[in-house]
């Protein structure tokens, strides 16, 4: 029996987040999904709407053995054929589930760093940069485990979450974007933070499901050379493979010198020392979406809690541009709820959120049901 949820979710995919037109090639990546529905109801369509579909059907056990046994030449080569793919696209939907959330923590960083400099980096810009994309997980057994409920229970949340208003959700983001792109300094604190820079001049860019779901975000980049100070996340993050806890750095003239957490911290500077950028920010957010409460180990999910924030090592978007290259992009997010401990964030001198809430009059709607 086809479940009706899968329906509505291909049509928001389509019709909402790609807006897809005749004519057009649509690429559909899937990542080790239970089954086939969505991905079937995404062709079908795709065609419909007199647009080309185009699947990809991957295992996460499979690339691990590929990254594995990965040479440059391999990964150079891989790289060059979905560049290849890519070009002829003016469409990306990625569909990603996982059997296990940690399949590839075993691969070595360097198989690793070959992927993502040869491979995931060059595909990353053309996709992000040259097509509507849209990336999405898929309900498994694994991530409801992750979020500590039963699968069925998941199931109704992520079809919940992922199906939201994002029409209503634009509205109510609007101020916010107003506000920021008249801002230039920017003050954080809470338990172990205490951190200040600027966006100024830097583009606002409001999410409502036109490139992630769930959605509910509003992103911008600090300028680059301005972040100044300490922060520490409270929420723990799944990165290749590897689960970091306590993550804490200090900034100096935007770049991060010292770098810890509880117990990855030669992993994380590793990953830190990927390449030039990757100790400077891309990227800063507030998330917005209060149907999301709780951490789940899914950045997709994460970043987007109401009351949170996430701070991104590594590359920014060339729509909230403050220069920054980096082969990394690390969203790593700060939950300020007064159950994570609470904080404040300043605009210009201007108390702007408390402990998750948002006070100024205009944009009390983005505080609805949290």
């Amino acid at each position: 029996m086809q479940d009706l949820r899968i329906d509505k979710l291909a049509e928001t995919l389509l019709d909402h987040s790609c807006e897809i037109q005749p004519g057009e090639n649509v690429l559909i990546d899937a990542y080790d999904l239970p089954e086939p529905q969505l991905v079937c109801r995404l062709v079908e369509l795709t065609a419909e709407r007199g647009a080309t579909p185009f699947v990809n059907w991957k295992c996460n056990a499979i690339l691990r053995s590929l990254f594995q046994t990965a040479t440059e030449t391999g990964m150079k080569l891989a790289g060059e054929f979905d560049m290849a793919q890519m070009k002829q696209m003016q469409a990306y939907i990625a569909i990603r589930g996982a059997a296990n959330s940690s399949e590839l923590s075993d691969v070595p960083s360097d198989k690793l760093d070959l992927y993502q400099q040869h491979w995931w980096k060059p595909v990353t810009d053309i996709r992000v940069n040259h097509s509507k994309w849209v990336v999405l997980r898929y309900p498994t057994p694994s991530m409801a485990q992750s979020a500590k409920m039963s699968t069925p229970a998941f199931e109704d949340f992520f079809f919940d979450v992922c199906t939201a208003d994002y029409v209503q959700m634009e509205k109510n983001q609007e101020p916010l974007k107003q506000l920021m792109e008249q801002t230039d300094r920017v003050h954080i604190t809470g338990p172990g933070t205490d951190l200040t820079f600027s966006i100024k001049d830097i583009p606002v860019i409001p999410c409502n499901g036109r490139r992630n779901i769930p959605d509910g975000e509003v992103f911008t980049a600090p300028v680059r050379d301005s972040v100044n100070g300490t922060i520490t996340y409270n929420t723990s993050s799944l990165y290749q493979g590897t689960v970091f806890d306590g993550i804490s750095f200090e900034f100096s003239e935007g770049k991060i010198v010292k770098a810890d957490c509880r117990n990855e911290p030669d992993q994380l500077n590793v990953t830190l020392d990927s390449d030039a950028g990757a100790r400077f920010i891309g990227e800063w957010s507030l998330g917005c979406n209060n149907l999301i409460r709780q951490p789940m180990l899914d950045t997709l999910f994460d970043e987007k809690i109401g009351g949170s924030m996430h701070l991104t090592p590594g590359q920014a978007y060339e729509t909230a541009d403050n220069g920054n290259r980096s082969r990394v992009h690390w969203d790593l997010v700060l939950i300020q709820t007064p159950e994570y401990g609470g904080g404040e964030i300043h605009f210009d001198g201007q108390l702007i959120r408390k402990d998750g809430r948002f006070l100024p009059d205009d944009l009390q709607p983005l505080n609805e049901g949290l």
